[in-house]
């Protein structure tokens, strides 16, 4: 199974996001582009970064009647695309739903994966104004059983959940890992995080990473040190 970094590129526009691309020069790393960026320069965001030659994540985590969610996931598929996700509270219909519009005529599709609960998410908050009153862990795996029985391919979930997401959904089930940090670095916004290793240990099969390697003073270097610590 495949493992890799994804950057996560949470650019305001096209001229930010493509200075930063540049300073990797021969290197294509894998990216995800999120609600600010896609909103910001629409489809075409998609096409240009793809053309470029990197794989894309794209991140806009889908949440809505599963006839919307359907089309919707079908033109998000025409961008040629290579992972995108939905929320997992959607309810297996609209997983379902996401499949059959993602899926091309001729069988292929992008990765499908859900979102169980936000990192920036901890289990007070879950209770206090979620008004979810089960423990954390439970409603993550009971989520993450949901998107595998809807035929979804994985989930993203902390770093710290991916060794159970995996025993109780199956080895070959995906973890896609925000939530990482280097281990001199700072935790931002992030609630449940840990280093490159440690979720490589832990059972991640890709990490996402943001500030740490866009903000860095050195991009490619921070990118490399990702790679070198989560592969190994």
């Amino acid at each position: 199974m495949a493992k890799d970094v994804i950057i996560a590129c949470d650019f305001s526009g096209r001229g930010a996001v493509m200075e930063f691309l540049d300073k990797f020069e021969d290197k294509k790393p894998f990216v995800k582009i999120g609600m600010e960026l896609f909103y910001a320069e629409g489809p075409e965001i998609v096409r240009e970064i793809k053309a470029r030659g990197h794989k894309i994540f794209l991140d806009l985590k889908l949440h809505d009647i599963p006839n919307t969610v359907k089309k919707s996931m079908a033109v998000l598929s025409a961008l040629d695309i290579d992972m995108c996700n939905v929320h997992a509270a959607g309810t297996k219909d609209m997983m379902s739903a996401a499949i059959e519009g993602l899926t091309r005529t001729d069988g292929r599709r992008p990765l499908l994966v859900a979102v169980t609960q936000l990192t920036s998410t901890d289990e007070t908050r879950m209770r206090n104004e979620l008004l979810i009153s089960k423990q954390l862990d439970e409603v993550v795996m009971h989520y993450a059983e949901n998107a595998r029985d809807a035929g979804l391919d994985g989930v993203v979930c902390s770093p710290l959940e991916a060794g159970i997401v995996k025993t109780r959904c199956g080895a070959g089930f995906l973890t896609v890992t925000p939530g990482v940090r280097f281990s001199d670095g700072k935790a931002d916004d992030q609630m449940r995080v840990t280093t490159p290793s440690r979720a490589r240990e832990l059972g991640s099969d890709y990490i996402v990473m943001g500030r740490p390697i866009t903000q860095a003073q050195d991009p490619v270097l921070a990118y490399e040190r990702a790679i070198d610590e989560f592969l190994g």
